[in-house]
């Protein structure tokens, strides 16, 4: 079977990598086809794989401000020309699944359906763009949104990484698809002994995370909150934080079994598609406080292994804090569900599609 992969972009770690580097497991042979690659940012590891990029590669400053150049990007990938392959297997979250196959099966494992796209008037409102701008971008938004149905129509197969994300396909692609959930490496991380009373988000600092949302309710508390990541957002909510909240900055992913095993409970603000640091954190045998929808909805099992706040609302996440018994949940309930999310489990079941639909 002469297979592709296809993925957005290749400038920074992000869950969409994680996916990426099991996929490169699976077909340790397939090239992979993406619309630029900044060598110098990411895993040396990666410099041994079969990196295709687009002409978006040798734009100015595309590399640390990719979003600038939005527009461009179903043009580069429309361009690309995957004919010759039997399977292209696309990781989209954005343009990617827009290639041209031809005849090949053209499986998409979709991770979101393109966000800024189908969602401008949240994303304008999280990046706080002036009103004007958002005029601006309206037209080009609406042309991305045809061109990405019309894309998103060439599939063969959908894939979806949780129920939220099959609603939005069929929302807005109209189109069905299957859940396999993205792979986690669970393996690394087991309970401790003993645990300290911190709580616990990992995340990046950026604003459809809502981390503000957890700085606010944790100033109410007064309860220590420790938040590992970096990102845009940091000084602004550092600025934010009152004494009993701690940022560490980037955590080595070394680092981050010990960090989960430790905390009383893991904390998720805002509404992810999936988001594996729950997923980590039960695997490390520590309970999930959770906003009550998207991707948590699929990996919580609200009263078993962790606990639901239902207003995206600083006053909502405190009432469920102090109300929220960690000693009640039994670690081992979180790992045995955690364990359904494992790299092993997402090979066989992506394996096994593959070969019934192609």
């Amino acid at each position: 079977m002469h297979l592709a992969l296809v993925h957005d972009w290749l400038n920074q770690i992000g869950g969409a990598e994680d996916v990426l580097e099991t996929l490169v497991e699976m077909f340790p042979r397939a090239p992979i086809y993406t619309s630029m690659y900044w060598r110098d940012a990411m895993p040396p590891a990666y410099r041994t794989w079969d990196i295709h990029t687009t002409w978006v590669d040798r734009m100015p400053g595309v590399y640390r401000r990719h979003q600038a150049y939005l527009p461009l990007y179903p043009l580069a990938f429309a361009r690309t020309d995957l004919s010759g392959y039997d399977v292209v297997l696309s990781n989209k979250s954005g343009f990617c699944h827009g290639v041209r196959t031809g005849e090949a099966a053209h499986i998409c494992y979709c991770l979101a359906p393109t966000r800024y796209v189908w969602d401008f008037d949240g994303y304008a409102a999280r990046e706080s763009l002036p009103p004007t701008l958002r005029g601006a971008l309206r037209p080009i938004i609406e042309l991305l949104r045809r061109w990405d149905y019309r894309a998103a129509q060439q599939v063969t197969h959908f894939i979806a990484i949780s129920h939220e994300i099959q609603a939005r396909i069929r929302r807005y692609y109209r189109r069905d698809s299957a859940i396999i959930h993205p792979p986690v490496e669970t393996g690394r991380f087991q309970p401790a002994p003993t645990r300290d009373d911190y709580y616990l988000i990992v995340s990046r600092l950026v604003p459809y995370k809502r981390i503000d949302l957890a700085v606010r309710a944790f100033n109410q508390l007064g309860l220590p909150l420790v938040i590992a990541g970096d990102g845009r957002d940091r000084e602004s909510l550092e600025a934010l934080a009152r004494p009993n909240i701690t940022f560490l900055g980037y955590a080595p992913d070394e680092d981050l079994p010990e960090l989960y095993a430790r905390c009383r409970a893991y904390i998720l603000p805002g509404v992810e598609d999936f988001c594996i640091a729950p997923v980590q954190a039960q695997a490390a045998g520590r309970p999930v406080i959770a906003y009550g929808g998207g991707g948590a909805l699929d990996t919580v099992i609200d009263g078993e292994t962790g606990a639901f706040f239902h207003e995206p609302t600083p006053e909502s996440l405190t009432g469920a804090v102090r109300a929220f018994d960690a000693e009640g949940i039994d670690p081992r309930a979180c790992v045995e569900n955690a364990a359904r999310f494992d790299a092993s489990v997402f090979k066989q079941r992506l394996m096994k599609f593959i070969e019934e639909k192609v």
